[in-house]
């Protein structure tokens, strides 16, 4: 899942920093000194980074060749609980795309998918608002996060709560009215509804649901007993309790509608034991204990990226299907971080040297996607025998820690307006010309009032609102808050202003 590039303004500059910082540090060409790494310096790492990040629980699996070398469970699995273990639930979040990715390649495969065929060969009723576009898009391109489908609008569907049955459907046929931002098969952009498309053509392919597919080709071939398709059976078999940071501290979030349109994309539900079978057959060319999920050559393909996957100007590796094609320092890596508004996770094959690591956290640092990758390449690092980049987004916390200033900033110019309005009145000497007021107490101030009233008015008019109020609600409700308020102060404040008479030849002097 990545957040993302949706703050405005002061509101927006902790997202847009976050990005550049997390470019910046992926683009630095010094290679750390390698050393032979331990689990425990691991579990010391992950302890730091939870306790530095805020994180209540945690579970962690390393994999070495076809084995599972090292299991652990770090904090609390839910208030007043007990520590996760290796069978406890957590939500995998878009670690939910390799799954999918896997699915189309078994059905290709069985030759009931072809990934070079356009995706109205699977679903005739497909449309975007260009024609072209919509016979254009192939089953590739979905994979590949190529399709030019916008990544906005895969944000904005992790707020369309629909729960019945038929919600993918019903998302993926409202695209009829839908623009796509560039040419099909140009560039990658990560859109979440690549990937809800392919459950369903997973559907029509196969003739099953998309969720009994999954349980039947993948959770039972390779052992993965305590992994689940729906939140309500999850939360029968140990379904760990999830968090959303609020001003940087995490708050549990027992009963958030989930979206379930979105299965596909993000929304399986599985445990540190069971990613790790998982991660054995991709490291092993399918093959888990006597049972081949996916032949070596499909391995290949879902891992090998295809284009850039270029933020702010600067490559972040290689999107393949379903995982980041990304060298670290040398080191090559498939890898993909998964968020939800409560849980998050990540996971990274390391080929070369045969490893391969899970985790994942009951909750989504301050919303932020950047920041879990951050926290999981350092993570692979570790296995790499590098040295983990000093971090880039500890200023987020603070960002959002600062946040109630901004409606306690407006609160305070209330005050002094008041304030001054009431000297004016007092002692008529004081107020100045009307050029001056204009000047520099009513044109200025109303700047950043509109400023917040805009933003306002962008995340709801986009559908935004409602996404951040489920991944960052503190972002959400400063803004309601702060663009609710500068929009009617801003309207008294002048009306206040331009009803006070000014004083011909009045000095500079001013009530500040």
């Amino acid at each position: 899942m990545n957040k993302k590039k949706i703050l405005l303004g002061l509101l927006g500059a902790g997202s847009v920093l976050a990005m550049v910082r997390l470019a910046a540090s992926r683009a630095a060409t010094s290679k750390p000194a390698l050393q032979p790494y331990s689990h425990s310096a691991v579990d010391y790492f992950i302890k730091e980074e939870m306790r530095r990040l805020h994180i209540p629980g945690a579970a962690l699996a390393i994999v070495e060749g076809d084995r599972i070398t090292h299991v652990r469970s770090f904090g609390l699995a839910r208030p007043g609980g007990q520590a996760p273990s290796p069978q406890t639930l957590f939500f995998i979040g878009s670690l939910t795309k390799s799954f999918t990715a896997l699915a189309v390649m078994q059905l290709v495969e069985a030759g009931k998918i072809a990934l070079d065929a356009p995706v109205q060969r699977y679903l005739p009723w497909f449309r975007v608002s260009d024609p072209q576009a919509s016979c254009e898009m192939t089953v590739r391109h979905l994979l590949n996060q190529t399709s030019g489908l916008p990544a906005l609008a895969g944000e904005i569907v992790l707020a369309d709560l629909d729960g019945r049955h038929d919600a993918t459907e019903r998302q993926v046929r409202a695209l009829a009215a839908l623009k796509i931002t560039r040419p099909v098969g140009s560039k990658c952009e990560y859109s979440n509804l690549n990937y809800n498309i392919l459950g369903l053509i997973v559907e029509a392919a196969s003739g099953e649901s998309y969720a009994n597919f999954i349980q039947s080709h993948i959770f039972d071939p390779l052992e993965m007993r305590h992994s689940y398709t729906s939140r309500d059976v999850a939360r029968q078999h140990g379904l760990a309790m999830g968090h959303r940071h609020w001003f940087s501290r995490p708050f549990p979030a027992p009963n958030l509608l989930i979206p379930r349109g979105s299965l596909p994309s993000g929304q399986l539900i599985s445990c540190a034991e069971d990613m790790a079978h998982y991660l054995i057959a991709h490291l092993n060319g399918g093959l888990y204990g006597n049972t081949q999920v996916l032949s070596p050559a499909g391995i290949d393909e879902l891992h090998r990226g295809e284009k850039d996957y270029i933020v702010m100007g600067i490559s972040s590796g290689k999107y393949a299907m379903g995982w980041f094609d990304q060298d670290i320092d040398g080191t090559k890596t498939y890898s993909h971080a998964g968020n939800v508004p409560d849980f998050s996770a990540f996971m990274a094959i390391l080929p070369e040297q045969k490893q391969a690591v899970v985790l994942l956290l009951n909750a989504d640092p301050y919303g932020l996607p950047p920041i879990t990758e951050e926290l999981g390449l350092n993570l692979t690092r570790l296995l790499a025998g590098q040295t983990p980049v000093p971090n880039k987004l500890d200023f987020i916390q603070w960002v959002m820690r600062l946040l109630p200033l901004v409606p306690l900033f407006q609160v305070v110019d209330i005050l002094a307006t008041l304030r001054r309005v009431h000297r004016w009145r007092v002692q008529p000497g004081l107020r100045p010309s009307r050029g001056r007021l204009w000047g520099e107490h009513i044109l200025p101030p109303l700047i950043p009032n509109l400023a917040l009233v805009g933003a306002l008015g962008y995340l709801q008019s986009t559908g935004l609102l409602r996404f951040l109020n489920l991944f960052m609600p503190d972002v959400a409700w400063i803004s309601l808050i702060s663009g609710t308020l500068a929009g009617i102060w801003g309207v008294l404040r002048t009306v206040l202003l331009i009803r006070q008479p000014a004083t011909k030849g009045s000095t500079e002097r001013n009530i500040r």
